[in-house]
């Protein structure tokens, strides 16, 4: 959000995110984890929030140190505020 001018704080940023702990071969493992966001944004910074939000996982660290091994899905809401 920094690159695109757009303030993230505790007050307009937060996540509900769950994992999937499954036994597929007999030893607890996550398998899956579900993040939706809750963003708002200054007026007319919505459509660039959501452009952020689409490419961030390949930035992250933690999603690409879970590539490959666990199924990360993202989802969204952005509120523009004034």
């Amino acid at each position: 959000m920094d690159a695109r001018h757009i303030p993230a704080s505790p007050d307009t940023l937060s996540a509900n995110v769950q994992g999937v702990i499954e036994a597929p071969e007999g030893v607890l493992k996550i398998t899956r984890i579900s993040c939706h966001f809750n963003l708002k944004v200054p007026q007319g910074k919505k459509e660039a929030a959501i452009r952020a939000l689409t490419v961030f996982e390949r930035n992250c660290p933690v999603a690409q140190t879970l590539k490959g091994a666990v199924a990360i899905d993202n989802t969204w809401d952005v509120e523009e505020i004034s």
